[in-house]
């Protein structure tokens, strides 16, 4: 092999060593940006859950501020201080307690009489939460004024204490539903409410706007007997909930 034939060689070899080195480099720091934008972008979780017999800890949804009691809070990720999309929350009533942390323990099991079988448990005592941002949804007010009206019959019956009930149009996006108001003013209590089936009780909805954010009532249409007392503890767990800006 001459000089220059070896040269050549020795120069190839050099040359296909240099590009092996320069992928194992490149490989090497791609591996150790991922690792780094792994750990900065996983999500961290608090390493012991706030207690839920633990004071009411601050929450803002949609910017708006709430204290929020942990034993109310359904979901257990959402049971930290902060900002939250959303919060789940369920409450006895009329207490407006925060459930025991056996859920169970709060519900009234029946005694069955000789030779009957038990009913099943009533669970009508719940006022079920959600704190939700209003983001593109009309408020409840501009609802009630201008959709409404359109989907619902055009008579209205007459309800408890005061009360009128109209249900909506057949092959409206409110089909089966009741709208059931104050009927000298709407304004001070209205909600969309399911009718009963098979013997079970209907339920209700109810919102109260909050800046950007509103908050849904869900509750048994059985309450609307005294729907004067039901509005007025919404109306106290309201203010219980929204922090009031001093």
């Amino acid at each position: 092999m001459t000089a220059q034939a070896f040269a050549r060689s020795k120069f190839a070899g050099w040359k296909s060593r240099s590009f092996v080195a320069a992928l194992v480099i490149a490989a090497a720091i791609i591996a150790a940006v991922a690792t780094f934008v792994s750990y900065m972008l996983w999500p961290t979780w608090p390493k012991s859950g706030i207690s839920l017999d633990a004071p009411a800890v601050p929450v803002t949804v949609a910017g708006a501020l709430f204290n929020v009691p942990p034993a109310s809070v359904r979901a257990k990720v959402q049971r930290q201080p902060g900002a939250h999309e959303r919060m789940d929350l369920v409450f006895l009533w009329p207490s407006l307690a925060p459930p025991s942390p056996d859920a169970f323990a709060d519900i009234k099991v029946p005694v069955a009489e000789d030779g009957e079988a038990a009913p099943p448990p009533h669970i009508g005592d719940r006022l079920f939460v959600t704190i939700a941002g209003l983001g593109a949804v009309l408020p409840p007010l501009v609802r009630l004024r201008t959709i409404y009206p359109r989907y619902i019959e055009a008579q209205a019956a007459s309800g408890p204490d005061g009360l009128a009930i109209v249900p909506f149009r057949a092959g409206t996006p409110y089909e089966g539903e009741d709208l059931i108001y104050f009927a000298e003013t709407p304004e001070q209590f209205f909600a969309l409410c399911s009718r009963a089936v098979r013997g079970l009780p209907g339920t209700c909805i109810a919102e109260r706007s909050l800046d950007a954010a509103v908050v849904t009532l869900r509750f048994s249409r059985e309450w609307l007997e005294d729907w004067r007392s039901t509005s007025a503890g919404f109306d106290r767990l309201v203010a219980q909930l929204h922090a009031q800006s001093k």
